[in-house]
């Protein structure tokens, strides 16, 4: 689903490397998590995936599917199956949030040679979504993100995968600022969409978001590489020992 092989980047307008040779493959229907401390590149590796800019690949690849993501537009690369879920979703006073995943969900559908959905029939589907994760009508109405709570803005992301349906799917720090009743809603969200053609990478600091969402597969990130790859035992190995340890293997 998705390879990452020795991926380089450095800040564009500065001549600092962040990521300094990433290897990392996702299998379809696959969960992996990427914990590290603060500094480590696990955003950094989400944003360049995804198309922000303000960084310079100077080295390797990634492929969704065997195509390059790297040199697509962000949008491109949203067509293409590829979803990022913000840490810190961002709020766009004056559009819709219905008018907002109706225009998202038509132009990946029409991007990807397919009908755009008529009105009736996005109504109906994001209307059964929304349920499933607790957003009333009035959340659908609400100019997006505007006014709403973090637990909120987080649901609102996973409502936008959900409409979306992508094949490759990255949490970035989704559980930053929920409690718990939230957490386990988003993560509800989040385990509903897991089947045997979509992948996820969830990036996380915490032990108790993947009680949740149960990862395949756990990676440790440290200083722009991956350190050490285990099962879920290792993230609680992290909760339990901090990554002194960890480190101090690898150093």
């Amino acid at each position: 689903m998705l390879e990452i092989k020795d991926l380089h980047v450095k800040l564009e307008e500065e001549d600092k490397q962040i990521l300094k040779g990433v290897n990392l493959t996702v299998e379809p229907g696959k969960v992996h998590a990427i914990m590290g401390p603060n500094g480590s590149g696990k955003s950094t590796l989400s944003y360049v995936l995804s198309g922000k800019g303000g960084y310079e690949v100077t080295g390797g690849s990634a492929l969704l599917e065997g195509e390059e993501l790297l040199d697509m537009e962000a949008e491109e690369r949203a067509a293409a199956g590829l979803f990022l879920a913000f840490q810190y979703p961002v709020e766009i006073p004056g559009v819709g949030n219905m008018t907002f995943l109706r225009t998202a969900v038509n132009a990946q559908r029409k991007a990807r040679g397919e009908d755009e959905m008529s009105a009736g029939e996005f109504l109906k589907v994001i209307r059964a979504k929304a349920k499933t994760l607790k957003i009333d009508a009035d959340m659908l109405k609400r100019p997006v993100n505007v006014g709403f709570s973090g637990g909120e803005k987080k649901r609102n992301e996973i409502l936008q995968m959900a409409m979306l349906e992508p094949k490759m799917c990255i949490l970035d720090e989704t559980d930053s600022g929920l409690d718990v009743d939230a957490m386990k809603l988003v993560s509800e969200g989040v385990n509903a969409l897991r089947d045997e053609g979509r992948g996820f990478l969830v990036i996380t600091h915490y032990q108790r978001l993947l009680d949740h969402i149960k990862p395949d597969v756990v990676h440790i990130m440290a200083d722009g590489r991956i350190v050490k790859t285990g099962g879920p035992e290792l993230a609680i190995e992290v909760e339990n020992n901090g990554y002194a340890d960890i480190l101090a293997e690898v150093a």
